[in-house]
């Protein structure tokens, strides 16, 4: 937990907010997929709070700590632990924009995927288009890896979209964790050495 939001696993009462965040991503012209309906939503919120866990692929609600409201979802959609690299997402309501929670809920799963899980690498996938984005990850510390052009067909055109990555140890000298950033620099313990 953080000292604007929390992460928890999804509840089968967050289906509207949800909705409500796909909502949102249309209007930034982000929503690749076509739209799903409550029902769908009220579905795979039910099916989420059922999941088991222990998967390092997951969804998580952002929730306000001063209000308990659902204001943003993240997760990581893809992971290879052999590798140790996992690629995450993020959304934020629009109504809930620019007030921390995307950075705070962004750390908070770095933190959990670097230090608890060990992973060596993140990545995230971002429109070209969504300035807001790309701004908030160069902020986190993530850099500019490769641009895929034309790789989606979003309202009416095809759209670029922007590789970012970053390594436990830059995410360890920008956020914080003594004992990540020791590992990395060999003055921690080799025998437990993060991937």
């Amino acid at each position: 937990m953080g000292k604007r939001v929390r992460l928890r696993g999804i509840e089968p009462g967050d289906g509207p907010a949800f909705m409500r965040f796909a909502e949102d991503e249309e209007g930034l012209g982000d929503l690749v997929g076509p739209p799903r309906s409550a029902e769908g939503y009220r579905a795979w919120t039910a099916e989420q709070a059922t999941a088991k866990s222990g998967s390092d692929r997951f969804h998580l609600a952002v929730e306000a700590v001063d209000t308990g409201e659902t204001v943003g979802a993240v997760g990581s959609h893809q992971a290879d632990a052999r590798a140790g690299w996992f690629e995450y997402g993020i959304t934020v309501g629009a109504e809930h924009r620019r007030k921390g929670y995307a950075t705070e809920a962004a750390v908070l799963l770095l933190r959990f995927m670097f230090q608890e899980h060990r992973y060596h690498k993140c990545q995230v996938r971002i429109f070209a288009h969504n300035e807001a984005s790309l701004a908030l990850h160069r902020r986190l510390g993530f850099v500019e890896e490769g641009r895929l052009r034309e790789l989606v067909y979003v309202s009416g055109r095809h759209r670029d979209v922007v590789m970012m990555g970053m390594l436990a140890h830059e995410f360890a000298e920008l956020h914080g964790s003594a004992a990540l950033v020791a590992v990395r620099s060999g003055r921690g313990n080799p025998a437990a050495p993060a991937r």
